[in-house]
């Protein structure tokens, strides 16, 4: 697959929820920060605190923003995250778009997610449920932490399940509002402060190739029953326009949530290349001045 990713400015790999930026050598992004390397980009992955807020996690990711500038001496970085991690970037890019080239939304809730407005519903704040699930969601960020060689990212999981769900969103949205689509299902605008923003995302599929194999894909499509916004149009964790910031590239790609980074351990479908997806932005990235 020859592409020419060589961008202007670093492209940054932000992780999500739960997520890291290697765990013993295993990757989040599967294959793909690899990939754009041997198509000519320079690449950081990053590690923020698995489980927080979108602000919170935000600053550690300008952390790493100023590190990666001073140490490539670049000028600015393109940002590219997926699930909560867009957030993040939006976060920094909002406050300090002198620093950012762009902000590459990959399957995002940007908007919200209706799994978390489900989990919130059913939560009574104070009461033991709640209190044993956001516990969980606590020791789970800590330990990925750990084992990830971050245990000082500091954890939070009251605010990052309440900066997932859609009243969470609102908020954020009206804080920072840049590329966010002014109507439902529409799109935003592609440029702002001198920020170039995309997104794209996809569509949970049935079974497809080894996806048998694959126990998220099917942790993915029993949560996409559990929708009703968009309970045909939904990745199993993130719906389709909610998932909207800048210039959609596409919203309904064949893949599950998981399969947007190429999980797990590159089991996809058949279907669609999420390394491609990535090698193909890049490019599009290059051919901006990006």
């Amino acid at each position: 697959m020859n592409m020419d990713a060589s961008t202007q400015y670093p492209i940054v790999l932000v992780h999500g929820l739960f997520g890291f930026d290697t765990i013993a050598g295993y990757p989040y992004f599967f294959d793909i920060k690899e990939a754009l390397e041997r198509a000519g980009a320079k690449v950081f992955t990053v590690n923020i605190p698995a489980v927080n807020g979108n602000e919170e996690r935000g600053e550690k990711l300008l952390e790493h923003v100023n590190r990666i500038l001073l140490e490539t001496g670049a000028a600015k970085v393109n940002l590219i995250g997926h699930s909560q991690g867009p957030l993040s970037a939006r976060y920094v890019a909002a406050l300090h778009p002198e620093k950012v080239a762009s902000v590459t939304s990959v399957s995002c809730p940007n908007h919200g997610s209706e799994i978390a407005d489900q989990l919130h519903k059913a939560l009574t704040p104070g009461e033991l449920p709640e209190a044993f699930v956001l516990a969980l969601f606590g020791a789970v960020g800590t330990f990925i932490s750990l084992i990830s060689g971050h245990p000082q990212n500091p954890q939070a999981p009251q605010a990052a399940f309440e900066s997932l769900t859609s009243a969470g969103l609102a908020a954020f949205n009206k804080k920072y509002p840049q590329g966010v689509p002014k109507h439902w299902g529409g799109e935003g605008n592609e440029v702002e402060n001198g920020v170039y923003y995309y997104s794209w995302s996809g569509i949970v599929q049935n079974f497809q190739s080894l996806q048998p194999l694959d126990p998220t894909h099917l942790n993915c499509i029993v949560l996409s029953k559990l929708f009703y916004k968009e309970k045909h149009a939904n990745d199993g964790l993130v719906g389709q326009y909610s998932s909207h910031l800048g210039k959609v590239i596409r919203s309904d790609y064949p893949m599950d949530h998981f399969d947007a980074v190429n999980q797990m351990a590159g089991i996809t479908s058949w279907n669609v290349s999420p390394v491609h997806l990535y090698l193909e932005h890049a490019a599009r990235l290059k051919d901006k001045g990006l």
